[in-house]
C-alpha cells in the first residue's frame, strides 16, 4: 500500500523541491521516516487527510524548528571549533606524515648502529670495558645473595659461640643445665648445616675467590667449634648423654673431612676418636687429682721427716695422718673418675674395645716394682686400643702414690683401711674388664726403714683376705638370701660381687 501512494505523492514532492530554495531530491520509499509517514497516511481517513493533516505537518515542522534553534544556540561554540579544527586537519596530516618519514629514517639509522655495536663486541672476548660491564651487571643483580653469602661466616661463628655459651655450664646433670646442653648440642647442629651449604657452594663455584674466602672462614669457625667440643670432653662434671653427643658431633665432622675421614674407628678398630676422648678423660683426671696439692704438699713434709729422723714407736703415733688423708681423697677421686672414663667409653665406642693379647708377649716392667710404666704401655704397638694402654697408666699412677706416701701410714688399721679402698677401687674398675689389683700386689716391700711396718707379702695376702671375706658378706646381704641361710663356700673362693665393685 506504500508504494502506490508514494507513487501518488512523488509529482507533488517534486514541485514541492523545486519551489522551495532547497535544493535536493524526493525522500527515498526506503527510508523509515519516509515508509513510516506512508503507513500513517494509509491509516487515516479522508476527512482527516483533508482537515487535520495539514494542522499536524505544520504543527510538526515548527517543532523540528525550534529544537534545531535550541540545539544551534547550546552548541554552536563547538561546532565551530569543531569547524576551525576540521579546517587545520589536512595541515596536521601533512605534518604527522613528514615526521613518520624523519622517525622511519631514525630507526633505521639506529638499526645500523645497533648492529655494528653488536658485531663489534659480541665477537671480541677479551674486552675489559665489556667484561667490567658483564660484571657489574652481575653484582647489581645478585647482590642479596652476596650479602647472604657473606654473612655466612659470622652467622657460624655466632652459632657456635651461643652453643660454647650454652654448653659451659650444662656438664653437671642437674634439669637446667641438661637442657642447657641439649640447647648448646642444638646450636652445633645447625652450625654444621651451615658448614655444609658453605661445602656446597664450593662444589658449584671451585674457581670462586669470594667462595673460597667464605669457606675458609667457615673452617676457621669449624675448628674453634672442634676446640670447643673437645673442651666439652674434658669437664670433670662430664655425663654420659652429653658425651655421646659431643662424640657424635666430633665424628660427623671427622667423617665430612677428607684429610681425617681415615681416621674413623671401624669393626674392631677402636679409631682416633677414642683416643681423643681417652686423652681428654685423663687430663681431667690428673687436673682432678692436681688439685689435691695442698693435701700433698703435706704428705711430701711427712716424707721429708720421716727421711730425716728415724722415729720410734712412741713419737710415731701422730706420724702419717696428712698422707692418709690425701691417699683416701686421692683413691677416692681416682676410682670414681677412672670408673666413669672407662665406663663411658665402653658405652659410646662398643666396637673400639681392646681384645686380649693372644701372642703371649709379656708386658714390659719395671725391674724395681714390676709395674708396667705408662709410657711403654701405651707405645708398645701401634695398633695396640688405647683403652688397653690406659689401664697400666692408672695402676702406675695409683702405685707411685702409694710407694711415695704409704710408708708414712704407720698405723696398721689405717693402712689396711687405704688397702681396701685401693682393692674396692680396682674391684669396680674389674666390673668393667679392668682390675688391676694383682698389678698391684706385684709393689712388694714399700719402704726401706723396718720401723714403719711396709706393705709386705703377708700383708698384701691378709688385706686380700679380709677384702674377699668382706665382699662375700656383702654379695649374700645384697642377693636376699642372708635372712635364712649361712653361706657355705669358703671365702677365699667367693667372687667378687659387683655390688661391693660399684662401691
Amino acid at each position: 500500500m506504500a508504494d502506490p501512494l508514494y507513487e501518488l505523492l512523488l509529482p507533488h514532492l517534486n514541485d514541492e523541491i523545486r519551489g522551495s530554495t532547497t535544493t535536493g531530491e524526493a525522500p527515498s520509499p526506503r527510508d523509515p521516516t519516509t515508509r513510516a509517514y506512508l503507513e500513517r497516511l494509509s491509516t487515516l481517513s479522508l476527512k482527516s487527510l483533508a482537515t487535520t493533516e495539514d494542522t499536524s505537518i505544520t504543527h510538526a515542522s515548527q517543532s523540528n524548528t525550534r529544537s534545531l534553534q535550541a540545539l544551534s544556540k547550546r552548541s554552536h561554540a563547538s561546532i565551530t571549533t569543531a569547524s576551525d579544527h576540521l579546517k587545520d586537519l589536512p595541515e596536521l596530516l601533512t605534518s604527522i606524515n613528514g615526521e613518520a618519514s624523519s622517525i622511519t629514517e631514525g630507526i633505521k639509522t639506529l638499526e645500523s648502529g645497533t648492529n655494528d655495536f653488536a658485531q663489534k663486541y659480541e665477537r671480541s672476548t677479551e674486552n675489559q670495558v665489556l667484561d667490567r660491564r658483564r660484571a657489574a651487571a652481575l653484582l647489581n643483580r645478585s647482590f642479596e645473595r652476596i650479602g647472604n653469602i657473606l654473612e655466612l661466616p659470622s652467622l657460624l661463628s655466632s652459632t657456635v659461640n651461643a652453643s660454647a655459651a650454652l654448653g659451659a655450664g650444662g656438664t653437671s646433670g642437674s634439669a637446667s643445665t641438661v637442657a642447657t646442653s641439649g640447647a648448646a648440642l642444638t646450636g652445633y647442629a645447625s652450625a654444621l648445616d651451615l658448614h655444609a651449604h658453605v661445602k656446597r657452594l664450593r662444589a658449584l663455584y671451585p674457581n670462586s675467590a669470594l667462595v673460597a674466602s667464605v669457606v675458609q672462614q667457615s673452617d676457621e669457625e669449624i675448628s674453634n667449634m672442634i676446640t670447643v667440643l673437645v673442651t666439652t670432653l674434658q669437664s670433670p662434671t662430664l655425663k654420659l648423654a652429653v658425651a655421646m653427643r659431643t662424640i657424635g658431633w666430633l665424628r660427623h665432622l671427622t667423617s665430612t673431612s677428607d684429610s681425617h675421614s681415615r681416621s674413623i674407628s671401624h669393626g674392631g678398630e677402636e679409631g682416633a676418636l677414642g683416643d681423643m676422648f681417652l686423652a681428654c678423660r685423663l687430663i681431667t683426671l690428673r687436673r682432678l687429682l692436681e688439685a689435691l696439692q695442698p693435701l700433698k704438699q703435706l704428705a711430701d713434709q711427712e716424707s721429708k721427716n720421716r727421711e730425716a729422723n728415724a722415729v720410734g714407736d712412741q713419737q710415731a703415733k701422730g706420724i702419717g695422718a696428712q698422707s692418709e688423708r690425701y691417699l683416701k681423697r686421692y683413691i677416692e677421686i681416682f676410682r670414681e673418675q677412672s670408673f666413669a672414663i672407662i665406663s663411658m667409653y665402653k658405652s659410646i665406642f662398643p666396637t673400639a674395645l681392646p681384645v686380649p693379647d693372644t701372642t703371649g708377649r709379656e708386658v714390659p716392667g719395671s725391674a724395681e716394682d714390676g709395674i708396667t710404666p705408662s709410657k711403654q704401655s701405651s707405645t708398645g704397638s701401634e695398633h695396640a686400643p688405647a683403652l688397653a694402654a690406659l689401664v697400666p697408666e692408672l695402676a702406675g699412677m695409683l702405685s707411685q702414690n702409694l710407694r711415695d706416701y704409704m710408708p708414712n701410714v704407720v698405723d696398721r688399721s689405717a693402712r689396711d683401711s687405704l688397702l681396701s679402698q685401693v682393692l674396692f677401687c680396682a674391684g669396680s674398675l674389674g666390673r668393667l674388664g679392668a682390675d688391676f689389683g694383682m698389678m698391684l700386689a706385684l709393689l712388694g716391700d714399700i719402704g726401706t726403714d723396718s720401723s714403719t711396718a711396709s706393705i709386705g707379702t703377708q700383708e698384701w695376702a691378709e688385706a686380700m683376705k679380709k677384702h674377699r671375706v668382706q665382699a662375700s658378706r656383702l654379695e649374700v646381704l645384697s642377693s636376699g638370701v642372708a635372712s635364712g641361710k649361712k653361706a657355705s663356700v669358703a671365702p677365699e673362693s667367693q667372687p667378687q660381687s659387683p655390688v661391693v665393685a660399684a662401691r
